[in-house]
């Protein structure tokens, strides 16, 4: 009797060819990830990116009635430790690959971003962890004793990808509650990933900006929330040839306007802010060192009273438009709430070794790479050869404006059952609603007619 295959099983099937179409087994050899005695690295590799589907962590796998389906836990936890690996350049190649074949899948006018943000991994329990450390998480506004995951992904509206990450310990050495250990050859890549670790936020962010573009990994703008968009990161991302969008924070910085310096409230009384638009105008200013940027007002949906303020390196793009790209920077917080709640981030594994918590990363980001291809692969429309890419259209940005134009059809049809009375009324709100929408909803609409 033939047993049919389980939801795991087949996931894990679909997973496996996935890996083979990638080619991860030479991008690993080119990583130098391997091992010169034993079972080979790639199946090493495999068992522990397959690992999470078992709903098991690795001791409880171990002890479980599939132990045979594993080796020794001494080379799990040997290819994890390994220093010589290096996780950063397997991390990146691999990325690259995807990013340009998805770059193939759509427009090369198309937008694509990198995406600046960070995440805290704790380790509340932790004592002798290396480099573990005392951060800032700036989601609860408290320290948390861990690491800071600093993340740079890559999006084209569609998909996302993390492509490089830092897990930064401390630059100040009164925070860190670990050292770096003794027993490590400085020549090694892991010695040169500790010693990354204590570099501050903004120069190992954009470290992780320079090393994606050397990889071949193509984008447009860098887009960073309020905590990175300062002047002098904004700087140091222009010098690598990419335009910056980000939020500004109302703080004390000022920007040149007219030939005045003015803060924030000072530019927004210039400002336009009455009406029911979300997007109130925008102004070109420049920095204090003599950046030229434009800021943009945007109304704040949690507190209608106040508004966002979008700043972009490139003068040249529109209001919406600024708006439009730099929604694409919630993706970021999609997947790292998507790998710590189902890819086991930060919990999978458990040792006080900076290489193993360095690999497990790379380990969870590779599984989420994976499953994009998969996902792109299994909705992407697809024909025969090159008639794919002639005849295929591009993947929308958004699907709420063909979800509105069909909402409004299906609405103007159903007028003809109401009074007369009733559709002079709604006609009215409707017409209100359409003009109190952003330019671009209005557009959406401007084909819409009333019949005498």
């Amino acid at each position: 009797m033939i047993n049919p295959n389980t939801k795991t099983d087949y996931t894990q099937n679909e997973f496996s060819a996935s890996i083979k179409e990638l080619q991860i087994g030479k991008l690993l050899r080119k990583a130098n990830i391997t091992k010169n005695c034993g079972v080979p690295a790639f199946e090493v590799f495999q068992f522990l990116l397959l690992l999470v589907f078992q709903g098991k962590n690795l001791f409880r796998f171990l002890n479980s009635k599939h132990k045979d389906q594993a080796v020794s836990k001494n080379t799990y936890y040997r290819f994890l430790n390994d220093t010589s690996f290096n996780w950063t350049k397997f991390l990146l190649l691999l990325a690259a690959k995807v990013t340009g074949i998805f770059s193939t899948l759509t427009r090369p006018e198309r937008v694509k971003v990198l995406v600046l943000d960070d995440s805290v991994v704790r380790r509340s329990r932790s004592k002798a962890v290396e480099l573990l450390a005392r951060v800032y998480d700036h989601a609860e506004h408290r320290y948390q004793k861990g690491f800071t995951l600093l993340t740079l992904g890559w999006s084209d509206g569609y998909s996302f990808l993390p492509v490089a990450f830092n897990m930064l310990s401390s630059a100040k050495k009164s925070n860190r509650y670990q050292e770096i250990t003794d027993k490590i050859d400085h020549r090694s890549n892991g010695y040169k990933a500790r010693k990354e670790s204590i570099l501050s936020k903004p120069e190992a962010a954009v470290r992780l900006v320079r090393r994606a573009l050397a990889a071949g990994i193509q984008a447009d703008y860098v887009l960073m929330d309020t905590w990175f968009t300062t002047e002098p990161m904004i700087r140091s991302v222009l010098e690598t040839g990419l335009d910056v969008i980000g939020m500004v924070k109302q703080l004390k910085q000022r920007y040149i306007y007219n030939g005045r310096p003015y803060d924030l409230p000072g530019l927004r009384k210039s400002v336009d802010f009455s009406g029911a638009r979300n997007t109130f105008g925008s102004l070109n200013v420049t920095t204090r060192s003599g950046i030229p940027v434009k800021i943009v007002f945007v109304r704040n949906r949690n507190k209608k009273s106040e508004c966002l303020y979008l700043l972009s390196t490139d003068c040249s793009l529109s209001d919406e438009e600024i708006v439009r790209i730099y929604g694409n920077r919630w993706s970021i917080e999609c997947f790292f709430k998507a790998s710590k709640s189902f890819l086991k981030l930060g919990t999978e594994f458990q040792s006080r070794s900076y290489d193993a918590m360095v690999s497990h990363t790379t380990i969870v980001f590779t599984r989420y790479i994976i499953l994009e291809w998969m996902r792109r692969n299994r909705n992407d429309e697809k024909t025969y050869g090159e008639l794919f890419f002639m005849l295929c259209d591009d993947i929308q940005d958004m699907d709420l404006v063909s979800a509105l134009q069909s909402l409004m059809a299906l609405f103007m049809e159903q007028f003809g059952a109401l009074s007369a009375d009733i559709t002079t009324y709604v006609k009215s709100k409707v017409t209100d609603w359409i003009k109190s929408q952003a330019s671009f909803i209005q557009a959406m609409f401007g084909n819409v007619c009333w019949e005498s």
